[in-house]
């Protein structure tokens, strides 16, 4: 099957259809990540973040079929790659010259002080009470991610599910999590 018709029986929920695409394309994708960032850690997270948002596109019907898949891929990670470049320039090259003093002395530059650190656990406290209220694999993903702190990849051998499936539990998760802030009018501190 070409990449398209693969695309096409993902876009209407086939899982295994993306699994074949990941297995086609992961190895030239991933190794045009590492040459540009030559951090193993980095490469994975940009992966990660690369087939991530293929899924959304796809899922979301916003994948054209014009070109080639692979082509798509490398765009997409080319530009994850490209906006995190800027973002680290533009955080490290403000000189003190350029900013007002006042800014300098802002809190949000001081260290943390007690009330922060309250505010900052009343925040994690209220955000792992909503996990409860995800189904378990949704919840699962997102403890082992958030909390545990492991890639996709670990997450999928982890619990016997493909990395496509990991991704898919996380994004539907998210999107739960948002629902429930709303439906519940929770009210995050912090």
């Amino acid at each position: 099957m070409t990449d398209h018709e693969l695309v096409e029986l993902y876009e209407n929920g086939n899982d295994s259809a993306f699994d074949i695409l990941l297995g086609r394309h992961q190895a030239y994708i991933y190794s045009y990540i590492l040459f540009l960032v030559k951090d193993t850690d980095v490469a994975n997270d940009f992966f990660q973040d690369t087939f991530s948002r293929a899924i959304i596109a796809i899922r979301s019907h916003k994948y054209q079929t014009s070109g080639k898949f692979s082509a798509w891929l490398l765009r997409i990670a080319h530009n994850l790659i490209v906006d995190k470049s800027r973002e680290c320039e533009t955080a490290c090259t403000v000189r003190e010259a350029q900013v007002k003093p006042q800014v300098l002395n802002s809190l949000r530059l001081s260290e943390s002080t007690r009330e922060d650190e309250i505010c900052d656990n009343q925040t994690r406290k209220d955000i792992r009470s909503m996990l409860d209220y995800l189904p378990a694999p949704q919840r699962e993903v997102i403890i082992m991610r958030f909390y545990d702190d492991l890639t996709f990849k670990e997450i999928a051998q982890q619990t016997g599910v493909s990395i496509n499936t990991a991704l898919g539990r996380m994004h539907y998760a998210l999107i739960n999590l948002r629902k429930l802030i709303q439906e519940k009018q929770i009210s995050l501190v912090g």
